[in-house]
């Protein structure tokens, strides 16, 4: 049971490393520094981007549970 939570973190790990990255910045910090403060604001966030959000979301739930579960699985085991 520890194993299968330790390969759901992992995999949600790597998961989320890349939907994060693959995120448009919000201008400020980093993104402006590497030319991303010359995108046109166009108001509002596209179908893809809101769908974007919503598996971050989803993946970090996952991420958090998974964390959770080890940690209570170890602390019994011990």
């Amino acid at each position: 049971m520890i194993l299968l939570f330790e390969i759901v973190l992992a995999i949600s790990s790597l998961v989320m490393i890349l939907l994060v990255l693959m995120h448009k910045g919000r201008g400020g910090g980093l993104s402006d520094m590497f030319g991303g403060g010359v995108s046109s604001g166009l108001g509002g966030s596209s179908v893809a981007e809101r769908n974007l959000d919503r598996l971050t979301v989803g993946t970090a739930v996952i991420w958090a549970v998974s964390i959770v579960a080890l940690g209570l699985l170890l602390k019994v085991s011990a």
